[in-house]
């Protein structure tokens, strides 16, 4: 070996000089990779961030139109209300045009003080004569329940509906507290306890008790049973003394033997006589019930000795239900059927002297009232 080889430095092998150029093109290929990928997600950021925008634009024009429609509805509103503030400050305007004066207000205020002072006046006049009225009228009615009272005692001799109405028009004098009517209710008041001592007959229970006395003769007085005996044919070839019982069966029916022959005889009712009987002895009955209505004690009498004079001739005594009959008639007779009343004018003359009293005085009163205002 010579001097320059041993001199010249020793080369490397190709594989050591081809390693550091390959990491260098890898380092260079990481590099461009990083690159690619940084760019890549640099212009998806500002694809995103041009969405973003354009999102936040249209929202940004949206609420700028919501914002100029709410400005607008707001001025149409204003001017809405303006309009109708306007037209009430110009309807209270014309208004107050219209209110009166302080003097045309004084004026009225002194119109109306007069007029509420006629009106007082006239309501105190008004009162006063309705007060009065109302009192004519109570009494008019009690005159009127006099009057009544009296056609009652007269007509029916209803001593208590007599009763009643009297006391009311006392009733009436009483509320009146009148001196004048002192006198006239002294009168009703005699009236009244002079109507208060008479008997009250019951003439209502006296017409229900002849009703059933009625009945009861129609239905207890009846006609008097016959013995009948069974009816025989008559043999052809009789004896005499046969034909002489057949006869005596056929005519005893129709005949009564009296064993005592010092009574009364009377004969057998039967069939229409009997039915004539029932009726007049029913009329006589309602006569009686039509005279204890209407207060006639002779037709009452009268009615029920024609009744016990029927029961007496034409039914036997020793029938149980015509003597029952008759007992009750004679104690109906003795029930009384109308009363003696008593004298109601005085107390409506005394009533009629009170009533001129107060026109008197009322007449003598109007002329000082029309003075006085």
């Amino acid at each position: 070996m010579s001097e320059t080889d041993a001199q010249s430095p020793a080369l490397p092998a190709p594989s050591e000089q081809n390693e550091p150029r390959m990491a260098a093109g890898r380092t260079a290929l990481l590099l461009a990779i990083a690159a690619l990928l940084i760019a890549l997600a640099a212009a998806g950021m500002g694809g995103w961030s041009f969405w973003q925008g354009q999102q936040l634009q249209l929202q940004a024009q949206a609420q700028l139109a919501e914002q100029r429609q709410l400005q607008q509805e707001w001025q149409t509103a204003r001017t809405e209300s303006e309009q109708q503030l306007a037209a009430t400050e110009s309807d209270v305007r014309q208004r107050l045009e219209q209110l009166p004066s302080q003097e045309q207000l004084a004026e009225q205020r002194q119109l109306l003080q007069t007029l509420q002072g006629d009106q007082q006046h006239l309501a105190q006049s008004l009162t006063r004569l309705l007060g009065a009225s109302r009192e004519d009228w109570r009494l008019a009615e009690a005159e009127h329940l006099l009057r009544l009272a009296i056609l009652r005692l007269s007509a029916l001799q209803d001593v208590p509906s007599a009763i009643a109405l009297v006391q009311v028009a006392d009733d009436i004098l009483r509320a009146q507290d009148d001196p004048l009517g002192f006198a006239a209710r002294g009168e009703m008041i005699k009236a009244l306890e002079a109507l208060r001592a008479l008997p009250q007959p019951d003439r209502s229970g006296l017409f229900l008790q002849l009703a059933a006395l009625r009945e009861q003769g129609e239905r207890l007085l009846h006609q008097p049973p016959q013995f009948s005996q069974p009816a025989r044919e008559a043999p052809q070839h009789a004896s005499e003394e046969r034909v002489w019982e057949y006869i005596w069966r056929k005519l005893s029916p129709y005949l009564r033997i009296e064993l005592n022959a010092e009574q009364e005889l009377r004969p057998l009712l039967a069939g229409q006589s009997l039915a004539q009987v029932r009726l007049a002895l029913s009329l006589a009955l309602e006569q009686a019930q039509w005279a204890a209505l209407n207060g006639q004690p002779q037709v009452y009498g009268a009615a029920l000795q024609q009744a016990s004079d029927v029961l007496t001739g034409y039914f036997d005594t020793a029938n149980p239900a015509a003597r029952s009959l008759r007992q009750r008639l004679a104690e109906l007779a003795e029930q009384p059927v109308s009363v003696d009343t008593p004298d109601l004018r005085p107390a409506l003359q005394s009533l009629q002297a009170y009533l001129r009293q107060r026109q008197q005085a009322r007449g003598e009163e109007q002329p000082a009232t029309e003075e006085a205002p």
